[in-house]
Parts: C-alpha cells; sequence; structure tokens
C-alpha cells in the first residue's frame, strides 16, 4: 500500500486539523449570528392578531364611561389608541399602559377601580403592541414617544389635574424612563418592570437556551442597531429612574417572575431616591401581584395614588428626605 513520506503525512495531518478548526470556527459564528437575528427578529417582529382577539371584554361589560379616543405620539406619525374615562369631580388623572404585545384591555380592571375610586384614566396600547397591529415594535425604544404623548394628551383632556401613572412589564419600564423625562407625572407605579433592555434579553436567552448571553451580546446588539436602529445601552430604567426624585415610586414584583428576572426590582428601587417603595410579592409570576390578591394590590395602589396627589402637594422643589418622611407620618396615621 502507498504511503506519504513522513513530512508530507505531517503537513497533510496539520493542514486537515486547520481546516477542521476553521470550518468548526466558521460554524460556531455563524451559529451565533443566527441566535442574534433570531432574538432581534423576535422583538421586532410585526404582531398579528389571533382570529377572534376582538371578542373580549370592554368598558361596556363594566359599565363606565369610556370613549374611544386617538392622539399622536411626541415624536412620529402614528396614532395611539385607547380609552379615556372621565369623572366628574376628579383632581387627578392617572394614566395606565400596558406590557409588551398587550392590549388596553389586559388592564381594564384597573382602570374601572381607579375611575371608582375618583380618577380620571386614560389608558393606551403602545402602537404595534395592541390592536393596531402590521407595524414593528421595539422593547421601549419607541414606545417612549407614546407615553410622553399620552402625557400631553391627559394635560390637554384635564389640565388642572395632576398627573400620576401605572405601568405593566415593558409598560413599566416605558413608564419609568418618560416619567424621567416628563415633569409633569408627578407619582408613578411600575409592576414587573426591567431594570435594562440588556437583562430581560440576558434573562431570556439563559431560561430558554440554557447559555450565557455574553456568548451572543455583541452581535444582538449590532443586529439590533441595523434591523431596528437603536441599541441596548438606549433603553436603561435603571440609569433614569434616580431622575424621578423628589417624585415617588412604587415597584412592584413577584418572585417567580419568568419574563423579567426578580432580582431586577430591587436594582431599581437602589438606584430610585426618595420617597420609594418595594413592594415584592412571593409566589407571583410575571405581573401577577393583581391576581394574586386584588384587594390587597388595589389597597396598596389606590393609598400611593391617594398619598401623594390628594394629600401631598407638588414635590417641584421639594427636599426628598423631607418628603419622604411627611408621606411615611401620613401612611402611618392612615
Amino acid at each position: 500500500m502507498f504511503k506519504l513520506p513522513g513530512a508530507q503525512r505531517s503537513r497533510f495531518l496539520w493542514k486537515g486539523l486547520l481546516l477542521g478548526g476553521l470550518s468548526g470556527s466558521v460554524g460556531a459564528l455563524l451559529g451565533i449570528v443566527g441566535v442574534g437575528a433570531y432574538i432581534v427578529d423576535t422583538l421586532t417582529r410585526p404582531k398579528r392578531l389571533a382570529p377572534f382577539a376582538a371578542y373580549t371584554f370592554s368598558p361596556f361589560e363594566l359599565g363606565i364611561p369610556a370613549e374611544d379616543v386617538e392622539f399622536p405620539p411626541l415624536h412620529a406619525e402614528h396614532q395611539v389608541s385607547g380609552w379615556y374615562v372621565s369623572h366628574p369631580e376628579a383632581t387627578t388623572t392617572i394614566i395606565v399602559s400596558p406590557g409588551y404585545r398587550g392590549t388596553k384591555t389586559d388592564v381594564l380592571g384597573l382602570c374601572a377601580l381607579l375611575w371608582k375610586d375618583g380618577h380620571n384614566v386614560l389608558v393606551f396600547e403602545y402602537f404595534g403592541h395592541g390592536t393596531v397591529v402590521g407595524e414593528s415594535v421595539t422593547l421601549g425604544y419607541r414606545e417612549i414617544n407614546d407615553f410622553l404623548g399620552a402625557v400631553e394628551y391627559a394635560k390637554q383632556r384635564a389640565p388642572k389635574t395632576r398627573l400620576g401613572a401605572v405601568g405593566y412589564s415593558m409598560g413599566a419600564a416605558v413608564s419609568i424612563m418618560g416619567t424621567a423625562r416628563s415633569s409633569d407625572v408627578e407619582a408613578l407605579i411600575a409592576d414587573s418592570a426591567f431594570a435594562t433592555h440588556r437583562r430581560v434579553v440576558d434573562y431570556a436567552v439563559r431560561r430558554t437556551l440554557h447559555l450565557p448571553f455574553v456568548i451572543f451580546d455583541w452581535i444582538t446588539d449590532a443586529i439590533l442597531s441595523w434591523r431596528a436602529g437603536y441599541r441596548f445601552d438606549q433603553v436603561e430604567p435603571l440609569r433614569d429612574i434616580g431622575r424621578l426624585a423628589p417624585r415617588p415610586v412604587l415597584i412592584i414584583h413577584g418572585t417567580e417572575d419568568t419574563i423579567v428576572d426578580p432580582n431586577d426590582a430591587p436594582l431599581l428601587y437602589d438606584a430610585a431616591g426618595e420617597p420609594k417603595e418595594l413592594w415584592i410579592v412571593k409566589g407571583v409570576e410575571h405581573c401577577g401581584a393583581y391576581f394574586a390578591d386584588r384587594q390587597a394590590y388595589m389597597h396598596k395602589v389606590l393609598s400611593f395614588f391617594d398619598l401623594y396627589l390628594k394629600q401631598l402637594p407638588p414635590a417641584t422643589g421639594q427636599d426628598s428626605s423631607k418628603r419622604s418622611d411627611v408621606a411615611q407620618r401620613l401612611s402611618e396615621a392612615s
């Protein structure tokens, strides 16, 4: 049998190993790029409505006088849709926003109870996420404009009322970032908010692929910039929440959240200024605190807005620590 000389066999072997290693590296790189592209596509893909998505509850079933409204975002061409519920004796208006790919119907129960407590309520859907579909979405980057548009609309509808906000999941994260950019919102409740865009993607990758996200971080960020026009570090509620003080923030999160890392809640709390409150609900999934104990949840929400929007004067120019002390005394007295 023919055999190659020793030197040739050695060169042949090394060449094979080199080509094999190169092929493996290219394959691994293509796999990483593929995962990054899949993550970005999943985040930004236009929503499709289920065949019977419109067959659901509305304000009609709850007997609240809601009107269909549309308003422009701060900087964009589309119209944001929602319901506005006016209360004849209201001195406050609460802006309510659902989460990623959520609809205003998702938070209708909360809206009804806020209205019954004497608040005007403006609930809206982030464009492309709710019943208006067919447009690509982002995870909080473009949606800030919708929130700020809601603030302007609420001011126009009831200019003498004080504004509060409640947001869920992505809506909570956007509400934090939007409130940091608008002095008109005086009190904020953030339920199941993520601390940063990168962290929520990291959490999803670790839970689904069981791999560290650091492998896909750079390429996913680059594809996100190319496909959606923004990067991870442009969506960071953790960076913005400190700008809310001396306006109060209540952070709510469940310990069994499989969508947003429960550790994001204490991160946000530590970064926030006074006055602030953290309510961790044991054994509860993503945005599940309301359903775990409706009465306790609404008592917490209504007491928060009653204290900061009805009992205490506006926070502008006040010392955060003094305001927090006053709020504590009033809360204990009630």
